[in-house]
Formats: C-alpha cells, sequence, structure tokens
C-alpha cells in the first residue's frame, strides 16, 4: 500500500471528525430524543449507531455505483446535495411535528387540583393531570411501546437519506484512481471516525444531560425535544452545518 493512499485514509479520518462535529444534525437529535423518551446510554447509542452506518453506506454504494459506472463527480455532488436538502427538510418537519405534539401533550396533562370532602368533613385536595385518564394500564403501556418504537425508525430512516458530502468528491475518487482496495480504506477511515465522534458525543452529553431536572417543566421534554432537532434541522438546511 502507497503512502498517497495513507495519506488520503488520514485526511479522510480527520475530515469525517470535523464533518461530524460541525454538523448538529449527527449527534443532537439523539441527545433530545434520548432525554425525552428517557432511553438508556446502551439503547440511545445503538440507534446511534446503526443510524450512523446507515448515514455513511448510502453514501459510499453511491460513490461506489458512480466508480463502477464511470459517473461524472459533479453528477454525484449534485445528487448528494439534493439528499442533504431533503434530508434537512424531513428534519425540520421531523422536529416541528413532534414539538407540536409534545406542547400538546404537556397542556394537555398540565397538572391541577380536585377538591372534596371526606367522611369527616374536612375537605382534601389532589393534584393529577389528564394523559392517561379513562385509559387502561395495558393500553396505555401498548400506545407508549408504539410511540417508542416508531420514533428510533424515523431518525435511521432521515440519517440513511442525508449524505455524507464530503466523502465522495474528496476522497472516494481520488482513491479510486489507484485500486478498490485503497477505496474501501479511504471509506473505512472517514465512516470509523464518523461514528466513533457521533458516539462519543452523544454518549457524553447524554451522561450530563441525565443530571438535568426540568422540575414541573418535565412535561415539555419532549416539545423541547421536538424544538431541538428543529433548530438542528434549520441549522443545517440554511447555515450549511
Amino acid at each position: 500500500m502507497n503512502q498517497e493512499i495513507l495519506v488520503l485514509a488520514g485526511t479522510a479520518a480527520a475530515m469525517g471528525f470535523v464533518h461530524t462535529l460541525i454538523g448538529p444534525d449527527h449527534y443532537i437529535p439523539f441527545i433530545a430524543m434520548s432525554r425525552a423518551r428517557r432511553w438508556s446510554l446502551s439503547k440511545t447509542l445503538v440507534i446511534s449507531f446503526f443510524s450512523g452506518l446507515g448515514h455513511i453506506l448510502s453514501s459510499v454504494i453511491l460513490g461506489f455505483i458512480g466508480i463502477a459506472f464511470g459517473i461524472a463527480v459533479s453528477k454525484l455532488e449534485n445528487t448528494e446535495s439534493a439528499r442533504g436538502s431533503a434530508a434537512a427538510w424531513l428534519l425540520i418537519a421531523f422536529g416541528f411535528a413532534y414539538f407540536i405534539w409534545g406542547l400538546h401533550r404537556a397542556i394537555k396533562n398540565k397538572p391541577h387540583k380536585h377538591i372534596h370532602a371526606h367522611v369527616d368533613g374536612v375537605p382534601h385536595d389532589h393534584v393529577h393531570g389528564h394523559e392517561s385518564e379513562h385509559v387502561h394500564v395495558h393500553d396505555q403501556a401498548c400506545a407508549a411501546r408504539k410511540k417508542a418504537n416508531i420514533t428510533p425508525w424515523v431518525l435511521f430512516a432521515i440519517f440513511v437519506f442525508g449524505p455524507c458530502e464530503p466523502l465522495i468528491p474528496l476522497v472516494m475518487y481520488p482513491a479510486a484512481k489507484h485500486n478498490l482496495g485503497g477505496v474501501a480504506l479511504v471509506a473505512a477511515a472517514f465512516g470509523l471516525t464518523t461514528i466513533v465522534t457521533m458516539l462519543t458525543i452523544i454518549a457524553v452529553s447524554s451522561w450530563g444531560v441525565s443530571f438535568v431536572r426540568l422540575g414541573k417543566f418535565e412535561r415539555y421534554s419532549h416539545a423541547l425535544a421536538g424544538a431541538m432537532i428543529l433548530v438542528s434541522g434549520l441549522s443545517v438546511q440554511f447555515l450549511g452545518l
């Protein structure tokens, strides 16, 4: 293996690190959903890992197709750009929808008091919300599981659709001038660095966020998660992050 391939692999690793670090969409959605959904750290990292893997492989496969069929770099760049814009809008739509759902959920479950008198004639009050009122415990648990099961798949789908813009034009095509083994090495260096960086940021941030207590505003945690995802999508679409 020649020196140039090793240099390209090192460049790919550095690009993967920077690409992930400056892209809030690579970690904010997972941190926000982990906090709102009360996912364990292991579950959060598993979901993040497979989402990141899908994110990398979608661009790698497209790059290999381009190399195999001799498609011009400019055409692949246009395709990746279109995919990036679509993925950002999907993230924006998901964040906005989740924010509205979370806000509705919080308002619906606003704690309030009921005053009643016991047989001793002394009035008492108790505080409760209406989120789960009149719902059978089994049905409520099933509904919660369904909501929880959908969210990881939504994030995964958005990430698979989203491209790794730097990978094809700056890394894979120069590597293709040498051999497919070099292409695989460079793609692996980029992908491994990207995923490790993602998981590290998510793990450290999720651990830190787990200590945050919102008190009486805890019921707004879903709305806050949606807002954070919405902002990360907007920053990608309009700030180019």
